[in-house]
């Protein structure tokens, strides 16, 4: 059992060396691919910046700089601090209070560098949605107050009606076939009177038709330019003034459709049909006459009531329909188009929050990494776990430190001297003679 132990103490360093060797290989490329990431962030967050300012001055460009710089400083020291420390703590409130960190710091790079990503990546597209998105507002407005001025004009036809009964009724009478009088007394002129009434008010229809056409085809040419201009190629900010401008002409082509219905002039016409009836004096000849004269004006107001009635449900028919709801056209800048049209703009999105947020990946790689090389080790003494090189530097250093402390060698002279203290001898001169 002891064998399994160690063999799988063994196998568990030997993993965990293999890891170490690989994080101090990745250590030296990390840096350099951090800061990579950081400056393309930067750059983007340039051009999302510069979308947002009006002017193109030096001083723009210096605002412009430094937010972008400082972005990237941000990114480079915020994931270095974690790539480090996250996965070097061990207790679990310890991780727990980084990941939290992680999560805020990743949402403040969200809020400070992401949106502007989106913007620089697809903000013009996002200009070119609005736009699009704007015709086709104009477009409903257009054709809906264009249905209510033909349904107004479609009244002509329930007054020519109206008319023609009236025609009808006092050609009967010139024939006698009403009061019994024939000829064109009392009665006559009271038809007459109101058949002429609505030729009028025809007429005015009438001539109300050739400005709806005229209105509607102005219009929908103006639709023409600015679906043009919204899939024109070129920069999107010279276009937006030019749709701007055809965008205020189709407002006001809109609201003069509005004003060319007819259905309040005849829903006013029909309330004044029955109420200004200017009655002739009864010319008939004898009581009697004048009598049936009398009784047959009566009936002929009682129709025109009906008639008018009917004419006014018609006409409030019509103005009661919906009306075209007010649309305007409201510049938007891309980093604002971009926000607004997030679902339409996913990828970019995607692309704009993963070249910030892609370093989290790693600081998780290096938690995972680390966790196993700490496991790979736990329970194994420190010497058990050096390798040959290790050891073979520990042996170099012992030794350095070993002569490091003993004592120095004594020169040859001084241990003679310190001999001839210890035995009394004098020293013996030299003559150069030999016995």
């Amino acid at each position: 059992m002891g064998e399994e132990i160690s063999r799988g103490d063994a196998e568990g360093i030997r993993c965990a060396s293999e890891l170490s060797a690989h994080v101090r290989w990745l250590d030296g490329i990390t840096g350099a691919a951090l800061g990579v990431l950081a400056v393309a962030s930067g750059i983007y967050t340039y051009l999302g910046v510069s979308s947002l300012l009006d002017d193109t001055g030096m001083l723009s460009f210096a605002a412009a700089a430094s937010y972008s710089i400082a972005v990237s400083v941000g990114i480079f020291v915020f994931w270095s601090y974690l790539m480090r420390l996250l996965p070097a703590v061990r207790t679990m409130a310890s991780r727990i209070g980084l990941m939290v960190s992680m999560l805020i710091g990743s949402l403040a790079i969200i809020a400070m560098s992401s949106w502007l990503n989106a913007a620089a990546l697809a903000g013009s597209a996002a200009v070119e949605q609005h736009l699009a998105k704007t015709v086709q507002e104009y477009q409903a407005s257009l054709e809906r107050a264009n249905a209510i001025a033909v349904s107004a004009q479609g009244l002509e036809r329930d007054v020519a009606r109206v008319r023609q009964s009236f025609e009808d009724l006092s050609e009967q009478e010139a024939d006698g076939n009403l009061s019994g009088l024939a000829g064109r007394g009392a009665v006559f002129r009271v038809l007459r009177q109101k058949s002429d009434e609505l030729r009028s008010l025809e007429a005015q229809i009438a001539s109300q038709a050739p400005l709806v056409q005229a209105a509607f085809a102005e219009g929908n040419a103006i639709l023409s330019r600015m679906r043009t201009l919204t899939v024109e190629p070129g920069p999107v900010e010279p276009r937006s003034v030019q749709f701007s401008e055809e965008a205020v002409r189709l407002a006001g082509i809109i609201t003069q459709l509005r004003q060319l219905s007819v259905a309040p002039l005849v829903s006013r016409a029909a309330q004044d049909l029955a109420a200004s009836v200017v009655l002739p004096e009864l010319d008939g000849r004898t009581g009697a006459a004048r009598g049936d004269q009398q009784s047959t004006i009566a009936s002929v107001l009682a129709v025109l009531g009906q008639r008018a009635d009917t004419l006014r449900m018609a006409a409030e028919a019509v103005v009661a329909m919906p009306a075209p709801s007010d649309t305007t056209y409201t510049p938007i800048s891309a980093a604002d188009a971009v926000i607004l049209y997030a679902g339409n703009f996913a990828p970019s999105w995607a692309g704009a929050i993963a070249i910030d947020l892609l370093p989290a990946v790693l600081v998780l790689i290096l938690m995972v990494t680390q966790a196993a090389i700490r496991s790979g080790r736990d329970g194994v003494r420190v010497e058990e776990t050096l390798t040959l090189s290790e050891l073979r530097g520990a042996m170099l250093a012992l030794r350095e430190m070993e002569g490091m402390h003993a004592p120095p060698a004594a020169a040859p002279e001084k241990v003679e001297l310190d001999l001839r203290k210890a035995t009394g001898l004098k020293p013996v001169e030299d003559t150069g003679k030999t016995g």
